[in-house]
């Protein structure tokens, strides 16, 4: 199931892999990564609905809202490793060629 992602896709996906079976926050995420909300939550949402995400509301004590969690399910984290390495393979073709991303 390797579909093209975007860049910032491949860091949401990346960030996941750190700890694929943990639950994991927006906020962190977005820390993790340095994506602004209005980047990372629709690409958490667009995620879960092609079932990569599985999420769920924490709710830890009364008086404060309850907190969206995410982690990766199990297509998830097959899809995850397979579009990061995908991309870290396509990243270093381009930087041994001297293309984006290479150093001078």
């Amino acid at each position: 199931m390797l579909f093209r992602l975007s860049n910032q896709t491949i860091q949401v996906l990346d960030a996941f892999l750190e700890a694929p079976a943990d639950w994991r926050y927006g906020y962190d995420i977005s820390r993790d990564t340095g994506l602004k909300s209005g980047t990372l939550y629709p690409i958490l949402i667009r995620l879960a609905e092609h079932k990569l995400l599985e999420t769920c509301w924490e709710t830890t004590e009364a008086g404060k809202p309850p907190r969206h969690m995410y982690r990766l399910t199990r297509e998830g984290l097959r899809a995850a490793r397979e579009h990061v390495r995908a991309y870290k393979a396509a990243r270093s073709k381009q930087t041994a060629w001297g293309g984006a991303g290479a150093k001078s």
